[in-house]
């Protein structure tokens, strides 16, 4: 009994435009033939019994077979129509996904260009072409501001599978995708002779870049920079004018950690690579820029070199003297930066240096006020000597004349 008068052609025809084997299609029918037959016409059939299905490929024709036996039910040929429509269906949403899967888990790591079509909440959803991309908060720069029908670049993190259909994970908030920018606007990255050995980020703030080069001939600052900053400057404007320093790597690790505090400039390193902690000197007029804005500088720094650094001096630049051999205190706490939340170290001396000028402004109210109130007590007593004779005057003015008894 013959499916469909073009079983055959359909078959190939689905086989060659979506990529999967007649052979899986056939299989795939005949299961189904098989889960429809005991469900129409298998009452009473015990689990254990054998019932397999067979698909004639050049005529169309299906057999239920019951421990080899033909047992093909009168009527059985519309019930095989539809259930082999039903799973040629399936099979290519499945051979789809798993093609759709494939395909963008090979571009992980990779950026991609989207069309945002639908924002819930926070989330941004984007149109990558055969899938959706999803831009979670965390992966979203704070600074960035997302519209439908906006064009963005992304980067690729994850891909998974969901009950709704494939779903690629991207990111914009990713150090990687500084990274990937950059390899796309440097060729000399692309070709290996430039190398991005580190980076740390800020995201929608900045973010630190060391580069090194396998070409003694090849500046790798240069290179990222380009002539008159222009690739560089192809980056910013894509991450939204984000601040972006790019440093040269060393394998030396006192000149490395020095070029990561740029742009301050670093007159002395002394590391301890048991603890691997750096005591870094730096001269009075370039503390504030070691430390950078809420210590920023010295924190990315931080991630960049992976070396806890102590920056020495720091009290100094706020007309603090005290200072100890592994590196600046004030009253007594570490201004160190490390991996440890080094954001709130910094905001803790930034407190206390307020609170001392907040302090001195007091001071300074109450030195004037004891001025002024030195000043009328001395005008008050310029004035007692000019008015003290006409008071001891007035009385024996005025006492009247008492007439003797005698």
């Amino acid at each position: 009994m013959a499916i469909t008068s073009e079983f055959n052609a359909a078959v190939n025809q689905i086989a060659t435009e979506r990529g999967i084997p007649v052979e899986v299609i056939l299989e795939s029918i005949e299961m189904a033939l098989v889960s429809a037959y005991r469900k129409d016409f298998g009452e009473g059939l015990a689990e254990d019994v054998e019932v397999t299905a067979k698909v004639d490929f050049a005529t169309g024709e299906a057999q239920i077979l019951k421990e080899g036996k033909d047992v093909t039910p009168a009527g059985f040929g519309r019930i095989a129509a539809q259930t082999a429509k039903q799973v040629i269906l399936q099979k290519i949403r499945e051979t789809e996904k798993d093609a759709i899967i494939e395909e963008y888990s090979e571009m992980v790591g990779t950026i991609v260009t989207g069309v945002i079509f639908r924002m819930e909440h926070d989330l941004v959803v984007l149109d990558l072409g055969k899938a959706h991309g999803v831009l979670l908060p965390s992966e979203q720069v704070p600074s960035d501001e997302y519209r439908t029908g906006q064009r963005l670049k992304v980067l690729i993190k994850e891909v998974k599978d969901s009950g709704r259909g494939p779903e690629v994970l991207v990111s914009r908030a990713d150090p990687e995708f500084i990274s990937k920018l950059f390899e796309q606007e440097v060729p000399e990255i692309l070709s290996g002779v430039v190398r991005i050995e580190a980076i740390s980020r800020e995201p929608g703030s900045r973010t630190k870049m060391a580069v090194s080069s396998s070409d003694d001939r090849v500046d790798p600052v240069g290179s990222c920079v380009g002539q008159k900053g222009v690739r560089v400057q192809s980056v910013i404007a894509e991450i939204h004018g984000e601040k972006v320093d790019i440093v040269p790597f060393s394998d030396n690790e006192a000149k490395f950690i020095a070029a990561a505090l740029s742009p301050a400039k670093v007159t002395d390193v002394v590391l301890n690579r048991e603890e691997k902690t750096a005591v870094v000197t730096v001269p009075e007029d370039q503390q504030s820029l070691a430390i950078g804005k809420d210590g920023q500088n010295a924190r990315l720094a931080n991630k960049l070199t992976k070396w806890r650094i102590d920056i020495k001096g720091v009290v100094g630049a706020f007309g603090d003297d005290s200072e100890d051999e592994e590196g600046s205190s004030l009253d007594g706490e570490s201004t160190s930066i490390g991996p440890k939340g080094a954001s709130g170290i910094w905001d803790d001396v930034i407190k206390k240096v307020r609170a001392e000028e907040a302090q001195k402004k007091v001071d300074d109210e109450e030195a004037v006020e004891d001025e002024v109130s030195e000043e009328d007590g001395e005008a008050e007593a310029r004035e007692v000597p000019e008015e003290t004779p006409e008071e001891e005057t007035l009385p024996d003015a005025e006492v009247p004349l008492v007439p003797s008894e005698e």
